[in-house]
């Protein structure tokens, strides 16, 4: 024990003193810079080691049946409801796209049962789908005992219709199946990139797979096989990226006589696929049922998709004429009875009544109570974010710069009062599509609203809907008690289903729109005359 303890002392001083000379001539070496160069590989190191722990990890959650199945019911509640929402109306092809969806969910309920694998080959032109198919019908398929069902798809990123048309089958072939090798034959494309995510985003197991590797100096094939495992990093794990040759170039073969003559011929390479078959295997080992649940997991979470999203037009559709109805109501009442301050025009602008009325159509029924107290904090975001102020000095540059017969103190505050009520009708809009909740969430709201605002404050848009208003206000002004018409959509406005959601820009010089750097609200200056004519 004794001599042990004495041996590892030696050699901890025989070390140290080793330390203190190699360091004393790195000094004399490097002098001033030794400091810097150690600080330096410090924070590098540092750097290092934070960016390592923040890339993603693969996480794969296990899907249960149970859960695939609560899903299923409530795709079909939604189905359900689609079909309830849309009967009175007529719409192109709703008919067919209920019956599809229906149609769906009725095949995903009956895979749950099936034992097979499916396996669909993607990839552009020239990467050697239909080979890598045929290698694994013969090489791997035939010689498992899981049941295999191999799908070769037509060619992605074609720029021709039927091209276009081509990889729309390519696409559904590919929402059937459970695993996708995906093909490339170098580093990725920027489609490519996006196909992939686009894949493993609905929880499709996809295994990346360089073809041609042949082609590339055994070198530059490790270069490039971690390119690719680099660039899909917290998408696919190192793997699922595997490279291989489906057809490699053969070799030139010279053989030398004794006589100093040789012969040459060319000898056909084997495929080289079975680091891609073993890692096959190990998937089907290893994940077995969990493919087919989890494939029909994310079919069924498309369905989901697309019948909230043919839910969503068809209440957008009915949305609108009702947003039309409550502007020019609140733009007739703010003409006749001009408001002291904005922030009581921004209260005029969003009223309970409208807010219930689309609560309503998305199915959240907001009490009378419940809708006024919404329209009452999405009131007090529209003054805090500056936007009525914004909005009104916008209006009232735009109605100077334009020949407009009469001028009337209420006239600017109507105009803006209908903007407004717009803004909150398609904000409520947006957040009913997107919020699932029934609470009210004021930091969403908002958000929503600028993006809103954002996208309805274009120079053109606005001067095309000042002129409407103008032209309502000014030839039949409207009241608050008197009858008002069915409205229809305001002429050369976008089309309900359009909303004015496609427009975004900020106005131009010609509209100074600084934004009020005060949450207070502020007096706008009308002059107290009511009615000038302009010769």
């Amino acid at each position: 024990m004794t001599s042990s303890w004495q041996r590892s002392l030696i050699l901890g001083g025989v070390g140290a003193t080793l330390s203190l000379w190699v360091l004393e001539n790195l000094t004399h070496t490097l002098g001033d810079w030794l400091p810097a160069i150690v600080i330096g590989s410090g924070i590098a190191w540092v750097v290092l080691k934070f960016q390592q722990s923040d890339t993603p990890k693969i996480r794969v959650e296990p899907v249960s049946l149970n859960k695939v199945q609560t899903e299923l019911v409530e795709a079909k509640g939604l189905l359900d409801q689609l079909a309830i929402e849309s009967q009175d109306l007529s719409i192109d092809g709703s008919a067919q796209q209920l019956s599809d969806l229906r149609s769906q969910i009725q095949n995903i309920t009956a895979d749950l049962k099936r034992d097979e694998i499916r396996f669909a080959v993607m990839g552009g032109k020239s990467v050697g789908k239909t080979m890598l198919m045929n290698l694994l019908e013969i090489k791997w398929a035939r010689g498992i005992s899981q049941k295999l069902v191999l799908q070769d798809t037509p060619e992605l990123f074609a720029a021709t219709e039927g091209g276009i048309i081509a990889e729309r089958d390519a696409w559904k072939l590919a929402r059937s199946a459970d695993v996708i090798l995906f093909m490339t034959t170098g580093d990725l494309t920027a489609t490519e990139f996006q196909a992939i995510q686009k894949i493993t985003s609905v929880g499709k197991r996809l295994v990346l797979v360089f073809n041609k590797q042949d082609q590339y100096l055994p070198e530059e094939q490790k270069i490039v096989l971690e390119q690719l495992r680099e660039r899909v990093d917290g998408i696919l794990s190192p793997q699922d990226v595997i490279g291989i040759a489906t057809n490699p170039k053969s070799l030139k073969i010279r053989q030398h006589r004794s006589d100093g003559t040789f012969k040459e011929w060319m000898e056909k390479v084997e495929p080289q696929i079975l680091p891609l078959l073993e890692r096959l295997n190990q998937i089907l080992i290893q994940e077995g049922k969990q493919l087919v649940l989890s494939s029909s997991l994310s079919n069924v979470t498309a369905v989901q998709a697309e019948a909230k999203s043919a839910l969503n037009r068809i209440r957008r559709d009915r949305a609108m004429p009702r947003i039309d109805q409550a502007q020019w109501i609140v733009a007739g009442t703010a003409f006749a009875n001009p408001f002291p301050a904005l922030d009581l025009l921004a209260t005029a602008a969003i009223n309970g009544q409208m807010v219930m009325d689309l609560s309503n159509l998305y199915q959240r029924k907001f009490s009378l109570e419940q809708a006024k107290t919404v329209a009452a904090t999405m009131a007090s975001v529209m003054v805090k974010l500056g936007l009525v102020e914004v909005s009104t000095q916008a209006i009232a540059a735009i109605m100077k710069t334009n020949a407009i017969t009469f001028v009337a103190g209420g006239l600017i505050q109507g105009v803006s009062a209908a903007y407004l009520t717009r803004l909150a009708g398609l904000t409520l809009i947006e957040y009913f599509e997107g919020e699932s909740a029934e609470e009210i969430k004021p930091d969403i709201l908002q958000q929503i609203m600028e993006k809103v605002f954002e996208q309805n404050r274009r120079l053109p848009f606005m001067q095309m809907f000042v002129k409407q208003a103008v032209d309502r206000l000014v030839k039949t002004p409207l009241s608050a008690s008197a009858p008002v018409p069915t409205p229809t959509p305001l002429d050369g406005l976008p089309a309900p289903q359009e909303a004015p959601l496609e427009i975004g820009a900020k106005l131009e010089k010609d509209v100074n729109l600084e934004a009020a750097k005060s949450d207070e609200p502020k007096l706008l200056e009308i002059p107290e005359v009511s009615l000038v004519e302009i010769n």
